[in-house]
């Protein structure tokens, strides 16, 4: 096998899709049963040479590839991958590091120190919080839940990584309904169990209301409890009010965890870090790297105020590999060990864009979230539902026999079929709704123009409905 040549071809493959992406449809142009045909093979009982391999992939993949990276999508809170990102993560997969421990990958281990302390610096977290780079959001959810029920069942004399948790006194978690649907998850990961999520009631704007918060509390004042906030919500962008929250929670005793999945970015931002004052008070931080830094996906970061908690929760010895003295070891923090070198791609960007780059695509994609919400809400026809705090908006396109939730639908449809831009539908406070998110570096101005004459031309598509 020529390996330069099966590498060259991957490159070059690579480029053609990346040069191209802008000009492509944004959604897929295969059907499922396309896909099938074409991928569902039988089991090879014979070697195939590699490079038809990779040409027969390409094709075979090529329309069922959603065009995620390309500046028209406002599907989900996703940016496009960073040419320099795109560059590190090659090279990660060909060094091919266990980033397992400092001993099967030195240099990510110290790549890992350094992007920990940069992006604490980057997100306003206290320098002396641990870290630990995770697959994405969920993990460093229940990462942090892990390090909080250390720390709860700790202080009320309960050993639970000896113990497990049967037996243990009963942990809770309080949130509002707008939280992410991974809380729920990484709730059920850790063993505390869906049921034992409290909803808190929230002001107008949809940020809980500490008074509630107090209230739900003192309802249960001796449960070991987790109060889990948002800096960011998924549809409309909220922050939370966090010093008032953070100072009642600990209060009675309760950690408190920040999900800023992409939110925790705006921290970068002179013009938008106010959203998170009182945020670093927090136990727990939770973002992901492939949002608003713009990195590959697989790509998560966990900070952790009591890092004796964190390491507690995770780390075991073992004979055959012995770390390095005076590194920091990888293991010790996170929930997986055999995994993918996760510093490299987040070294690259940092170091290649720098706080005022980060900060220019936070608020460069918060401008053309507002453009693009107002543009299409302008359109006859269409409602803004909820205008962007940050880089979150949604609409609705309504219909003259008043069934709203039905047109709002069928217009999604015809735009995603179009392939001119891609956005998804939601449901929030009981009606569909179109959610718009401005996530991605390479999205231009001419996109959001772009994307306003698309929703146009699918609206009187679908008169009818």
């Amino acid at each position: 096998m020529d390996v330069k040549n099966l590498l060259d071809m991957a490159a070059a493959h690579a480029r053609a899709y990346v040069q191209t992406v802008d000009a492509r449809p944004v959604g897929v142009t295969a059907s499922v049963a396309d896909l099938r045909s074409r991928l569902a093979k039988p089991l090879p009982e014979a070697s195939t040479p590699p490079e038809r391999v990779i040409d027969e992939l390409v094709r075979d993949a090529e329309a069922g590839i959603l065009g995620s990276t390309s500046g028209r999508f406002f599907g989900w809170v996703t940016g496009g991958t960073l040419p320099v990102a795109l560059a590190a993560d090659w090279l990660t997969s060909a060094w091919d590091q266990n980033g397992a421990s400092n001993l099967t990958a030195p240099a990510e281990a110290v790549v890992e120190e350094v992007c920990g302390a940069w992006t604490k610096e980057l997100l306003g977290i206290p320098a002396s919080a641990s870290f630990a780079f995770v697959t994405g959001t969920q993990m460093a959810h229940a990462t942090a839940f892990a390090a909080a029920r250390h720390r709860l069942l700790g202080d009320r004399g309960w050993d639970v990584e000896a113990k497990g948790l049967s037996g243990a006194p009963r942990i809770r978690v309080l949130t509002t309904e707008n939280r992410h649907e991974s809380i729920i998850r990484a709730v059920r990961l850790v063993g505390i169990g869906s049921d034992a999520i409290g909803t808190v009631p929230t002001d107008n704007a949809g940020r809980i209301n500490t008074a509630e918060l107090e209230r739900a509390l003192q309802s249960s004042a001796e449960a070991p409890t987790i109060v889990s906030l948002q800096a960011g919500d998924l549809n409309t962008g909220i922050f939370d009010p966090f010093a008032q929250a953070c100072g009642t929670a600990h209060a009675h005793g309760a950690w408190v965890h920040v999900d800023g999945a992409f939110g925790l970015w705006a921290a970068v931002s002179p013009k938008y870090r106010h959203l998170l004052e009182g945020a670093a008070l927090a136990d727990s931080w939770s973002t992901d790297g492939h949002k608003w830094l713009n990195l590959p996906f697989d790509s998560g970061f966990v900070f952790v105020a009591d890092a004796a908690a964190h390491r507690a929760a995770f780390a075991q010895g073992s004979s055959y590999s012995v770390p390095t003295a005076g590194l920091r070891n990888q293991k010790d923090w996170n929930p997986d060990w055999s995994r993918r070198g996760r510093g490299f791609t987040a070294y690259a960007a940092i170091r290649a864009l720098g706080r005022a780059g980060i900060a220019e695509i936070v608020e460069r994609c918060c401008t053309l979230a507002e453009r693009l919400v107002t543009g299409i809400g302008a359109l006859p026809g269409a409602e803004i539902a909820a205008r962007p705090i940050i880089n979150q908006g949604l609409v609705r396109f309504l219909a003259p026999d008043g069934d709203h939730d039905r047109r709002t639908d069928a217009v999604i449809r015809r735009i995603q079929a179009d392939g001119i831009a891609w956005f998804g539908g939601a449901t929030w406070r009981g009606m569909r709704v179109m959610r718009i998110s401005v996530c991605n570096w390479a999205t231009t101005e001419r996109h959001i123009d772009e994307s306003i004459a698309a929703v146009r031309k699918a609206m009187e598509e679908v008169q009818d409905v």
